[in-house]
């Protein structure tokens, strides 16, 4: 039942996607590789963590990144440290496009109609996806805050995993190394 439930809301998100008509000049991967890219942190922005996010071969995130840099959506930049590394980043036009279709109508006015409810389902569905990462071993990929080398501080935050200061916006971003503190459930 649960299954089901959540098949049908992955086939009607897509379904709306495909008939935003600000959508229609981009494959359904292309799309997810720009929501991607639009939550993801600094140490995530790279082609192989949205090859790993999105579950895909190399040659096809490679081939939707070359797509959506043609259409001016997303840019490369060497990283500074690693010559060998590139980083990807959204353009304002990306931005906008995104800022004018997330999130789904639909959803909005789903989830007002719910009202309390909403939120509720919303933890809910946030400790599943926290139970299948545990049990499962899959990539985190999880909001920077919620990770065990996270550490709140007076400025942000700080990475103890990188050993770097994080922006307090950064605390809301995805990030490639997450990992789930360790709880004692």
């Amino acid at each position: 039942m649960l299954f089901d439930l959540l098949e049908r809301l992955s086939s009607l998100t897509r379904v709306w996607f495909r008939q935003h008509p600000l959508l229609a000049d981009l494959q359904p991967i292309q799309l997810s590789a720009l929501l991607y890219l639009a939550r993801c942190n600094r140490y995530s922005n790279t082609p192989l963590a949205v090859t790993e996010y999105l579950g895909l071969t190399k040659g096809t995130v490679s081939q939707s990144l070359k797509a959506l840099e043609a259409k001016g959506l997303i840019v490369k930049t060497q990283d500074v440290a690693d010559k060998r590394s590139v980083h990807l980043s959204l353009t304002e036009p990306a931005r906008a496009l995104l800022d004018a279709v997330m999130p789904p109508d639909f959803l909005v006015t789903a989830t007002t109609r719910m009202g309390g409810q909403a939120q509720a389902l919303e933890g809910l569905l946030s400790d599943l996806l926290r139970n299948i990462q545990r049990s499962e071993n899959v990539p985190g990929f999880g909001l920077c805050k919620t990770c065990r080398f996270h550490r709140q501080t007076g400025s942000g935050g700080f990475c103890e995993l990188t050993q770097e200061p994080l922006a307090p916006p950064e605390r809301e971003l995805i990030c490639r190394e997450h990992q789930l503190a360790e709880t004692t459930e």
